[in-house]
C-alpha cells in the first residue's frame, strides 16, 4: 500500500495531533458533564426536606447517580471503539440535557432516584472524551494531555458542588438542574464545532464488544490492578464528599452554600493533576500511585483526628491531591496497554472506579448513621490502606 492509500484510510482525528486549545476545550467538556453527578451532594439536606417522609430514599440519590454512571461506563463507553466518537459524544450530551430535565421535574423521591440513574448513565460521555484526547495525543505527551483533561474532570467534580451549594441556597435545589440543562446545550454546540471525526477501531457487534470486556480483564493484569486501586481510591474520596454536607450541618451548623464552597478547597488540588501526569511521563506512574495512596491515608488521619474546620480544610486538600494523582497515573497505565481498545479499557477502569465510589457513598451513609464522623473517617482510611496494599503487591 502506498503513502496516499494509507492516509486515505486515516480519519482527521488520527492525522493530526491535539492542540493545547482543543485539549482545554475537551477538559472543559468533561468538567461540565461530570459536575452533574455531584450537584446533589451539597443539596442533599435541601432535597430531603422537599420530600418529607422520604428522606431515607433521597439519601441514596448520590449512590444511585454514581451507579448509573458506572452502568454508562460499562455499557455505553465501549461503543467508542465501534462508533465514530464525535457523533457518539454529541448524542450523549443531548441525552444529558434530557435527563437533567427529568430530575428538575421529578414529583416525588422515587422519581428523583429514577431520573438520577438516567442522569448518571448519560454523564458517562466524559469517558468518551478522555480516551479521544489520549488517542489524539503524541505518545510522549500522553501523560500530560491526560493530566490536563483530568484537571477539567476533577474541577467539574469539585466546583460543581460549589455552584450547586450557591444556587440551591438562593433559588432552591431544582434550579441547579435547570442551569445544568443550559450548560449542556451550550457545550453540545461548542463540541459540534471543534471535535474532529475519527475512524472507529472495530466493526465488531455490540455484543462482541461487551463480551470482550471480560477477555480484556482476564488478559491484562495491569488493568486489573489499576481498576482495584482506583475503586478503593474513589470509594475513599466519595465517602468524604457524600457525608461532608451532613457533617458540616450537624457539627458546625453550616449551610449548603458553605458546604459547597469546600469544593474550592478540593479544587486547589486540581493544579497538581497535570504535574502528576508529567511525573508519570518521566518517572513512571507506579511511583506516583504509591505516593498518592500514602497521602490519602495521611489525609484521613487528619480529617478524623483534627476536630476543627482547619483540619477539614487541610484534610480535604491533601485527600483530593492524592485522589487526583492516583487517577491520572492509573489512566496513564491503561491508555498505553492496547491502543485499539482504549474505550473498552477506559470503560473497565472507570466502571470499576465508580462502582467503588457508589459503594463508598453507600457505606459512608451507613457509617454516618451508626457512628457519625468517626465511622466515616474509619471507612475512608480503611479504603485508602486497601488501595495502597493492592498497589504495593507484586507487579505483573
Amino acid at each position: 500500500m502506498n503513502h496516499s492509500q494509507s492516509m486515505a484510510g486515516v480519519a482527521p482525528a488520527q492525522a493530526a495531533s491535539i492542540s493545547f486549545g482543543m485539549t482545554l476545550m475537551m477538559a472543559m467538556a468533561c468538567g461540565v458533564a461530570v459536575a452533574n453527578i455531584y450537584y446533589n451532594q451539597p443539596l442533599l439536606v435541601m432535597m430531603q426536606a422537599a420530600f418529607p417522609g422520604q428522606e431515607s430514599i433521597i439519601g441514596f440519590v448520590p449512590t444511585v447517580t454514581q451507579l448509573g454512571y458506572a452502568l454508562g461506563l460499562l455499557f455505553l463507553v465501549p461503543l467508542g471503539d465501534r462508533i465514530e466518537r464525535r457523533r457518539l459524544i454529541l448524542t450523549q450530551y443531548a441525552a444529558l440535557a434530557l435527563t437533567l430535565a427529568g430530575v428538575a421535574l421529578a414529583p416525588n423521591a422515587w422519581s428523583v432516584v429514577a431520573a438520577s440513574i438516567a442522569l448518571g448513565v448519560a454523564t458517562s460521555v466524559t469517558q468518551q472524551i478522555l480516551p479521544f484526547a489520549a488517542e489524539l495525543s503524541a505518545p510522549e505527551r500522553r501523560g500530560a494531555t491526560i493530566g490536563t483533561v483530568m484537571s477539567g474532570l476533577l474541577c467539574g467534580i469539585l466546583l460543581g458542588r460549589v455552584l450547586a451549594g450557591a444556587v440551591g441556597e438562593r433559588y432552591g435545589w431544582r434550579a441547579m438542574f435547570w442551569i445544568g440543562i443550559g450548560m449542556a446545550v451550550m457545550m453540545t454546540a461548542v463540541l459540534s464545532q471543534i471535535l474532529p471525526r475519527n475512524q472507529p477501531k472495530t466493526r465488531d457487534s455490540y455484543g462482541s464488544l461487551i463480551k470482550s470486556l471480560f477477555r480484556i480483564w482476564r488478559e491484562e493484569p495491569a488493568l486489573r490492578r489499576s481498576t482495584m486501586v482506583q475503586a478503593c481510591v474513589f470509594g475513599s474520596f466519595s465517602a468524604l464528599w457524600t457525608t461532608l454536607t451532613l457533617h458540616l450541618d450537624a457539627g458546625y451548623h453550616l449551610s449548603a452554600q458553605v458546604a459547597g464552597l469546600f469544593g474550592l478547597v478540593g479544587a486547589a488540588g486540581v493544579l497538581f493533576a497535570p504535574i502528576a501526569g508529567k511525573v508519570s511521563d518521566r518517572r513512571g506512574p507506579h511511583v506516583v500511585i504509591g505516593f498518592a495512596c500514602s497521602v490519602m491515608v495521611v489525609s484521613w488521619l487528619l480529617l478524623g483526628m483534627w476536630g476543627m474546620l482547619a483540619g477539614l480544610v487541610v484534610g480535604i486538600l491533601v485527600l483530593d491531591f492524592g485522589a487526583q494523582s492516583a487517577q491520572v497515573s492509573n489512566q496513564h497505565i491503561i491508555q498505553a496497554l492496547r491502543p485499539e481498545m482504549r474505550s473498552r479499557l477506559n470503560a473497565i477502569l472507570m466502571g470499576g472506579m465508580f462502582i467503588g465510589g457508589a459503594a463508598g457513598s453507600a457505606c459512608a451513609m451507613l457509617a454516618w448513621k451508626s457512628f457519625g464522623w468517626t465511622g466515616v473517617s474509619t471507612l475512608g482510611v480503611t479504603l485508602a490502606v486497601c488501595a495502597l496494599a493492592v498497589q504495593s503487591w507484586r507487579r505483573p
